[in-house]
Parts: structure tokens; sequence; C-alpha cells
């Protein structure tokens, strides 16, 4: 019997998504970790966080994963869901829609503080093995890299003030949050 197909999945604000989330995803599929890795935008946040529109941050999404290559993708799944997302609700929700995959989640470790506010936080760790990876600034995670301490929240700062984010954002993943064309593929 063949092993079933393991997926990470990567939820997050994306608001909007970078360089940051871009070298997670790529050391999660470079080191094995999964087979493929779905980039889960937040459709409506557990915490109340203000975000920009969904479909703008899933255009940002889709072309940070053009841009990551193969084994990326966006899942839209939270947009289907109604109500406030819910980690376990949308894991619950895949797992059981894709009976032929594995699933585990990807978070920072900016978010262990949070966790013990998550609903249902111990069965998501049961089920889904979170795959819990580095963040500059934060205590360090044994075994895994510690990853640039890149802030969506400062990227947005940035944008308002006029200032240049090319170093922390595609210019194809930056025109597609700000809704341009782009001839990139």
């Amino acid at each position: 019997m063949a092993r079933p197909r393991r997926i990470a999945v990567y939820g997050g604000s994306f608001d909007p998504p970078h360089l940051g989330h871009a070298m997670v995803a790529a050391w999660v599929l470079w080191t094995d970790h999964a087979d493929a890795v779905w980039l889960l935008p937040t459709h409506t946040h557990a915490f109340g966080k203000a975000m920009a529109p969904w479909a703008q941050r899933v255009a940002a999404c889709e072309a940070l994963a053009r841009r990551v290559g193969p084994g990326v993708s966006v899942c839209t799944l939270e947009g289907r869901l109604e109500g406030t997302s819910y980690t376990r609700r949308t894991l619950d929700t895949l797992a059981e829609a894709h009976p032929d995959c594995s699933f585990r989640l990807v978070l920072g470790a900016d978010l262990l503080p949070t966790t013990p506010r998550w609903k249902d936080w111990d069965h998501i760790a049961a089920a889904y093995d979170p795959l819990v990876v580095g963040r500059a600034g934060y205590p360090p995670v044994p075994g895994r890299p510690t990853f640039p301490d890149v802030s969506s929240t400062a990227i947005r700062e940035a944008l308002q003030e006029g200032l240049d984010v090319s170093s922390w954002v595609p210019s194809e993943v930056l025109a597609a949050w700000e809704g341009r064309v782009t001839d990139r593929a």
C-alpha cells in the first residue's frame, strides 16, 4: 500500500505574503517534510485581526506559489467555510475531503505563545503533527532553521510611507497584492 500524500498546511493572514513565507514553504519541500505545501490564507481571523480583502490575499499567495515553484499551491477552503476561521475545523475538513493524504500544520515559533488561545490546540497538535519553524527574534526551535523576521505589518507600513519593499516581496507578489496585472509567470 502506498503511503498517503503528505501535505504541509501553511496558514496565515498573508497580508501580504513575503520572502519569509516563501523561504519556509521551499524549506519544507527541500527537506522532504512534505510532498506539497498548501498556503492557506485565513478568511475570517479567529482573534479579530483586520486584514486586506481575502481575494486580494489569495491572489498574492497564488503569485507567491508560482514564484516558489512546483509543490506549492493555494488552498481556498476557508473561503467556503462559514464563520470564523478555526484551524481545527479547517484541518479536519481537509482531512475528511482528502482521505488519501496526511496533513501537518506549519507554523512559526512566533505563534507558539498564542496556541493556548487556539480552539482545540491539543487536538491540532495530536492529529496534525505541527512543524514549527524558527523565526528571528524568538527562541530557536531545536533542529530547525531560524528564518528572517520579515513582517507583513512592517511591509504594509513601509508601503504606506512609499518605501521600497522589493527585498521583502517579489514584484509579481506585490503586483497581485496591489491588484495590478503583471506579465511575469
